[in-house]
């Protein structure tokens, strides 16, 4: 008996064009509101849900901050700032910075939420 190294065979399928599975976009997904189309958009509508309650519980801090650090101390209602008592000053002008800067980072912050949404769509 000799050991001879059995002949290659070529298997060939009889269709030349077999069926791919055909990736399918997320966004598409989104747009046909397929059960994973909505986890992408649940999971975007919780981070900006999240988001925007951040941005209002510091709203509520600064805003509802100042009327009780005047009741819990009572004495600073006295002091006057270019005869306009300090209570009103704070209340009519100094928050006012404060609101933009919150607004201004929630818009940022809101932005990177959607870029990093669109950034994992674009990886799927």
């Amino acid at each position: 008996m000799s050991e001879t190294t059995p002949r290659r065979v070529r298997v060939t399928s009889p269709r030349t064009v077999a069926a791919r599975a055909q990736r399918v976009p997320p966004a598409r997904e989104i747009d046909a509101q397929t059960l994973l189309g909505e986890v992408y958009m649940s999971s975007l509508l919780r981070s900006q849900l999240r988001l925007a309650l951040l941005a209002l519980a510091a709203l509520a801090v600064l805003v509802g901050g100042i009327p009780l650090v005047f009741w819990l101390a009572p004495e600073l209602s006295e002091v006057e700032v270019l005869a306009v008592p300090l209570p009103w000053l704070l209340l009519a002008f100094a928050v006012y910075p404060f609101l933009f800067l919150i607004g201004w980072l929630y818009v940022r912050a809101a932005e990177r939420n959607e870029r990093d949404f669109t950034d994992v769509l674009d990886r799927s």
